[in-house]
């Protein structure tokens, strides 16, 4: 089977792109750089432009199935303009695809996964979120996911079957947050943010390209939480890195006017709470390798 991914030289991508080659996939990705495309028989490159809406057919050759993670890092500061690129990246990127598509003749495409992430659910230190939960969070992070997944559900319209996950915070020795996280641990300046009670829901890196590979071979369709069963406190992640790395907790927690003063807006990344259930995933049949933080924790901490 043949997989056309966006975003495929992201944290995410690469790891996806290295589990397909295991399987024995065809791997076709797009790219906005033309000085990164490559043609390595079982990996191929393809020029697009989302924000032109072009993308090169012949990337859709011979293509099952397309998995959408394009989209700008929500890691650099929302000023104004920065904003508007976040949304339109994703929303851009969706309806080039879908154009492509419309513009050929035929295709081969039977199923198409796109990323979205759990910011769409509200901020709240004792709810328990899953797919069927019908309330919708505020402000930006919530209405780009609503925007990201309207644009995905287009794809509907098209008589495609359709999975939409909502990936949570992705830890990662290779990047994303979690080196940012340990960062201060290591330097033994390390603290819980806020009042640290927020939950963060979370999975490893590999358990969340498995799940995307497990959904299109099952070819899931819906909307599935891509977290590991078992949320922590921003309080529990931070004390359970200290506890590996062997280093002291003992500053005060860092107080969420302070993170704000930093990040601006972006501080929400920091300090929104949304736990978030694993179990529709789980009941299709997906088995995680890390259920806990701890097990996550130790395979990327230690050496």
């Amino acid at each position: 089977m043949k997989v056309l991914i966006t975003g495929a030289t992201g944290l995410v991508g690469k790891e996806l792109v290295t589990q397909l080659r295991k399987k024995g996939m065809g791997v076709h990705y797009l790219t906005t750089s033309r000085a990164k495309i490559r043609d390595e028989g079982d990996v191929k490159g393809f020029f697009w432009d989302p924000a032109a809406a072009y993308i090169d057919p012949a990337s859709f050759e011979g293509v099952k199935c397309i998995i959408n993670l394009a989209g700008a890092t929500i890691s650099r500061r929302w000023t104004a303009s920065y904003k508007k690129q976040i949304q339109q990246s994703r929303t851009d990127s969706l309806n080039t695809l879908k154009g492509g598509l419309n513009a050929l003749d035929s295709h081969e495409v039977e199923y198409v996964l796109s990323a979205s992430a759990i910011g769409i659910y509200p901020d709240s230190v004792t709810d328990l979120y899953t797919e069927q939960s019908e309330i919708s969070g505020q402000g930006f992070l919530a209405e780009t996911v609503q925007l990201w997944e309207s644009a995905a559900l287009e794809f509907e319209t098209m008589g495609l079957p359709l999975g939409i996950m909502r990936i949570g915070l992705v830890l990662s020795k290779k990047g994303g947050a979690l080196p940012e996280i340990v960062k201060p641990v290591r330097l033994g300046v390390g603290a819980p943010l806020g009042s640290g009670q927020q939950w963060q829901s979370w999975i490893h890196l590999e358990d969340l390209a498995s799940m995307m590979i497990f959904s299109l071979e099952e070819r899931l369709e819906g909307i599935y939480n891509a977290v590991a069963p078992n949320p922590v406190t921003n309080q529990k992640l931070t004390q359970e890195i200290a506890r590996i790395l062997g280093k002291p907790l003992w500053l005060p927690k860092v107080p969420s006017w302070v993170l704000s003063a930093v990040f601006g807006e972006m501080s929400n990344l920091l300090l929104a709470s949304q736990r978030v259930s694993s179990e529709k995933i789980a009941m299709e049949g997906f088995k995680f390798t890390y259920h806990n933080v701890h097990q996550a924790l130790e395979n990327l901490l230690t050496p």
